[in-house]
C-alpha cells in the first residue's frame, strides 16, 4: 500500500469514526458499544472492498495501527459528558465531517481498485462501496434502515461522482495527489449542496 493511500484511509477512519461515535453516544451505547460501532462504520467499506478483490490479509489487519487508532478515539470519545454531544450544533459538524469521509474513502477505494487492473467503471463502484458500506453496517447494527437506501438528499451519488472524478483525473495524466484532493473536494461540496438544498434524485 503506498503512502497516499494509507494517508487518505487514516484521514476516512477519523472522521468516520468520530460520526459513528456520535451516533453510538446517542444511542447510549457504552466503550465497547462505541469501539464496536466505530470498527464497523470505519473499516467496513474497506474490508468489503478487499473481499471482492481477493486482497489479503484485509487492509486493517495489515496495518494493524488503524484499529489501535480507533480504540484510542472510543477512550476519548467515551470521556466526553453526553451533553456535548446534543449540541444542536454537532448535528452540523456531524454532516460536513461524514462528507470528508465519504470523500476520503471514495478516493481510497477508487484508487486500490484502479491500481489492482480493475475497469474504470468497476473502480468507481468499488470507490462507492468503501464510501458507504460502513454506514450502511452502521445504521443496521443501530436498528435504523440504512441512510444511503433512503430517499434523503445525494449521498452514494456523490461518492460516484467524486470516484470517477478521481479517476479521469488520474488517467487525464494528473498526480495521484491532485486526483485524490479533486475527489475529496467534489465529493465534500456536492453532499453538502445536496444538504442545503434538499436535492434528491428524481426516482
Amino acid at each position: 500500500m503506498n503512502t497516499l493511500i494509507k494517508t487518505i484511509e487514516i484521514l476516512g477512519i477519523i472522521v468516520f469514526s468520530l460520526t459513528c461515535f456520535y451516533a453510538a453516544r446517542k444511542k447510549g451505547m457504552d466503550l465497547i458499544g462505541v469501539y464496536s460501532l466505530g470498527m464497523v462504520t470505519a473499516l467496513g467499506g474497506g474490508s468489503l472492498r478487499d473481499i471482492i478483490l481477493s486482497r489479503h490479509p484485509l487492509f486493517w489487519v495489515e496495518h494493524y495501527e488503524y484499529a489501535v487508532l480507533l480504540l484510542a478515539l472510543a477512550v476519548v470519545s467515551s470521556l466526553v459528558t453526553q451533553e456535548f454531544f446534543e449540541r444542536r450544533s454537532m448535528v452540523h459538524v456531524v454532516l460536513a465531517l461524514d462528507a470528508l469521509g465519504l470523500g476520503s474513502f471514495s478516493a481510497s477505494g477508487a484508487s486500490v481498485a484502479d491500481q489492482l487492473g480493475c475497469v474504470p467503471f468497476v473502480s468507481a463502484l468499488l470507490g462507492v462501496i468503501t464510501g458507504v458500506f460502513g454506514g450502511v453496517m452502521r445504521d443496521i447494527i443501530c436498528n435504523e434502515i440504512p441512510y444511503v437506501f433512503q430517499r434523503t438528499e445525494l449521498y452514494a451519488t456523490c461518492a460516484f461522482v467524486g470516484s470517477w472524478t478521481y479517476l479521469l483525473a488520474v488517467h487525464s495524466g494528473g498526480s495521484d495527489i491532485t486526483a485524490v484532493i479533486a475527489c475529496i473536494g467534489v465529493t465534500f461540496i456536492l453532499r453538502m449542496l445536496a444538504v442545503r438544498y434538499t436535492i434528491r434524485l428524481p426516482i
